[in-house]
């Protein structure tokens, strides 16, 4: 069976109703990022940042997967399939996906502020107050800039085992996510899908420009299910 790995970004959620990362004018929000997207923001304020995120958490209940992520769910019923996602969304795995690693964390994990690998499931608001078992405060379970990455390592294997590459709704400019294309096997079919691709051109790679519900389906078409 054909293993399909499958790289996703902001893009790949805007059809949903979920606002891509950060605007033009670099605000996410509002906010500027250095306010709620660092561990210096969080100890700055930490009640502006976790009120930032308790809304971002709140949003996910009012929308849905779309067409995009359910084809891709679809696609296990041929292939092998793992989505590494720099979203910190569910729509993957409420579409179907089995597979999913995100990169950047996740809304609806909290984690101790001691302890990296103490995560646990969280689906209300987040407050000052809240805390781990051993009495250290919670915080989201997202990767903020400044941090490690600590599931890149696995990324990293999954794509050295690709056979088929799709790279979703994200520009490929933010790293260590934007490396992972160039771990997969050499002239490995590439399947390049946004509405304003910028990619250097290479064998096997195909174009499509186009949003992601449009682009899947079309890539999909291209190598046959």
């Amino acid at each position: 069976m054909k293993h399909i790995v499958v790289l996703t970004g902001a893009g790949m959620s805007a059809e949903s109703g979920i606002n891509t990362f950060r605007d033009a004018d670099g605000l996410w929000e509002g906010h500027d990022v250095m306010e709620v997207a660092t561990p210096e923001g969080f100890a700055a304020n930490p009640e502006l940042v976790l009120d930032f995120y308790n809304k971002r958490r709140q949003q996910l209940f009012d929308v849905t997967p779309n067409a995009a992520h359910f084809d891709l769910a679809e696609l296990e019923k041929n292939f092998k399939v793992s989505i590494i996602t720099q979203n910190v969304d569910d729509l993957h795995e409420r579409a179907g996906s089995t597979t999913v690693i995100h990169l950047h964390g996740e809304l609806l994990k909290v984690r101790s502020t001691r302890d990296v690998n103490d995560i646990q499931e969280w689906k209300t608001d987040l407050v000052l107050g809240d805390v781990c078992e051993k009495g250290y405060q919670l915080r989201p379970h997202i990767v903020w800039f400044g941090e490690d990455v600590p599931m890149i390592e696995k990324a990293v294997t999954i794509c050295e085992t690709a056979d088929i590459l799709m790279i979703i709704g994200t520009s490929m400019q933010v790293y260590p996510a934007a490396s992972l294309m160039h771990y997969v096997p050499e002239n490995t079919p590439t399947y390049f899908i946004d509405p304003k691709p910028n990619v250097e051109s290479k064998q096997n790679l195909t174009v499509i420009a186009d949003v992601a519900t449009v682009g899947v389906r079309k890539a999909i078409e291209d190598f046959g299910v």
